[in-house]
C-alpha cells in the first residue's frame, strides 16, 4: 500500500508543480517536457529490462549449475549461523540461504551486473515458501533492505568516474564510501531486527556484526597505506578474480557431480529471460513516475528548499550542492550518477562537494529500483513496511557519506 501511495504522489506533485509553473511563471513548455520524460522513461525501462535479459540468462544459468552441483547449498550452510537469525522464517538448509549469500557477496565486491540476477534468484527462492504470494514476508523485507543499503567493499565504478573526470587520486573516496555503506547496512539491519523482534543480543549475531566491523577496519588499514593507483588495481583484481573463480567452481563442481552443465545452464538461462520480461511493467511504472517528477522541476524545488533550511539553521553549507545526489539516489541510479558527474565537471573532481557527492553515491543502492525489480519479479504487490525501512537505511547512508567526507577531506 505504501508504494501505491508514493506512486500516486509522484503524479499528483508533478501535476501541481506543472500547474504552478504555468499559472505563476508562464511556462507552457513544462507540460511537453513532462510528457517527453514519460515516453523516454518508459523506453529506458524497456532498455534496462532488455539489457538485463542477457545478464540474467547468464547468471541464472550459472546459478542453476551451482544449485545442481550442491555449491549453493554449501554456501547456505556456511552462513547459516548468521542467516538463520536474520531470516528466522526461512527453513534451515533452504536453497534461499545460498542464493542470498551469493547476492550479498556480489554486492560487496561492487559487481552490480552479477548481484541483480543473483538477487532475483534469491527472491524466487523466498517466494517459494511464501504463503501469501502477493505480500512481502519479513525475510523478503530483510533481504531487500540489505540490497538497498548497498554494502560494497570495492566501489569500482565511482573510482572510474573520478579518474575520467581528472581526479588527482581517484581512489581517495574509497575509505569514506566504505564507512558510509557499512553504517547504512548496520542501521538497516538493527532497525529491522527491532521491527521483526529479532534478538540483537544473540551472541552469534553480535559476533558476525563485530566480525564485519573488524573486516572493515582491516580493509581501511590495508588500503590506507597504498598509493591511489594500487588501490584501484588491487580492488579491481580482487573483485574480478573472485567472480571468475566462482564461475570455475560451479563448473568444476558440476563436472564432479556428473551434471550435464550445458543443458543445466540452458535451463537456468530460460528462467532468466522469463524473469527479465516479468519485471518490465514494474520498471515502467516507477521510472515513468520518477522521470515526470524530475521534468516538472519538483526536484529542483526540493533542493532549493533544503538549501534554505540548512542555511537558516547555521550549518555549514559546503555539502548542500551535493544534496540533489542524495535526493535522487533512492529514485534513480542513473539520475544520481549524472548529478555526481555534473558536480565533478562544474567544480572539479577533487572539490569537496564532488567528493561528498561521490561518498553519497556509493553509500547505498537505488532503493525504488531495487524494490520494483525484486518485488516485481515475483509478483509482490503488498510491500508492507519495506519502503520505510529501506528509506531509513538510505538516509543513514547519505548522512554517513557527508560526515565521512568531512572526516577525510575537511
Amino acid at each position: 500500500m505504501v508504494l501505491n501511495y508514493i506512486w500516486i504522489a509522484f503524479f499528483l506533485v508533478t501535476f501541481v508543480v506543472a500547474l504552478f509553473q504555468t499559472v505563476v511563471a508562464g511556462d507552457l513548455s513544462v507540460w511537453s517536457s513532462i510528457m517527453s520524460a514519460s515516453f523516454s522513461s518508459a523506453a529506458t525501462a524497456f532498455e534496462i529490462s532488455l539489457g538485463l535479459a542477457g545478464i540474467l540468462s547468464l547468471w541464472l544459468g550459472l546459478m542453476k549449475i551451482g544449485e545442481r552441483a550442491g555449491v549453493i547449498g554449501f554456501f547456505g550452510r556456511l552462513v547459516s549461523p548468521l542467516f538463520t537469525r536474520l531470516f528466522p522464517g526461512v527453513p534451515k538448509g533452504h536453497p534461499a540461504m545460498g542464493s542470498i549469500f551469493m547476492n550479498v557477496s556480489a554486492n560487496m565486491l561492487g559487481l552490480d551486473n552479477a548481484a541483480t540476477p543473483l538477487g532475483l534468484k534469491a527472491m524466487q527462492e523466498l517466494q517459494s515458501i511464501n504463503k501469501k504470494k502477493d505480500t512481502a514476508t519479513d525475510a523478503m523485507i530483510m533481504f531487500l533492505v540489505l540490497n538497498a543499503s548497498g554494502l560494497c567493499f570495492i566501489p569500482i565504478s565511482i573510482m572510474m568516474y573520478r579518474a575520467q573526470a581528472g581526479a588527482a587520486n581517484p581512489t581517495d573516496i574509497f575509505l569514506p564510501i566504505l564507512l558510509a555503506t557499512f553504517i547504512s547496512t548496520l542501521v538497516g539491519i538493527v532497525a529491522l531486527c527491532i521491527k521483526q523482534r529479532i534478538r540483537l543480543t544473540d551472541p552469534v549475531l553480535l559476533a558476525w556484526l563485530a566480525g564485519m566491523g573488524a573486516i572493515i577496519a582491516l580493509i581501511v588499514w590495508l588500503f590506507s597505506g597504498m598509493e591511489g593507483e594500487r588501490v584501484e588495481q588491487w580492488s579491481g583484481f580482487i573483485a574480478n578474480a573472485l567472480l571468475l573463480s566462482v564461475i570455475v567452481l560451479f563448473l568444476m563442481a558440476g563436472m564432479r557431480k556428473k551434471v550435464n552443465v550445458y543443458e543445466t545452464f540452458i535451463e537456468g538461462a530460460k528462467e532468466g529471460f522469463k524473469t527479465a520480461v516479468t519485471i518490465i511493467p514494474y520498471l515502467v511504472a516507477i521510472l515513468v513516475a520518477i522521470g515526470m517528477f524530475r521534468a516538472s522541476g519538483a526536484m529542483d524545488w526540493l533542493t532549493r528548499g533544503a538549501t534554505w533550511i540548512v542555511g537558516c539553521c547555521g550549518i555549514d553549507t559546503g555539502w548542500v550542492e551535493a544534496l540533489p545526489t542524495a535526493l535522487m539516489k533512492p529514485l534513480s541510479g542513473s539520475g544520481s550518477r549524472g548529478m555526481m558527474i555534473d558536480l565533478m565537471t562544474a567544480h572539479g573532481a577533487d572539490s569537496f562537494v564532488a567528493r561528498v557527492s561521490a561518498a553519497i553515491q556509493g553509500s547505498t543502492d537505488t532503493m525504488f529500483y531495487v524494490l520494483a525489480v525484486y518485488f516485481g519479479s515475483v509478483g509482490i504487490r503488498k510491500t508492507r513496511y519495506a519502503v520505510g525501512y529501506a528509506l531509513l537505511a538510505d538516509i543513514a547512508g547519505s548522512v554517513a557519506g557527508v560526515l565521512a567526507a568531512y572526516l577525510f577531506f575537511k
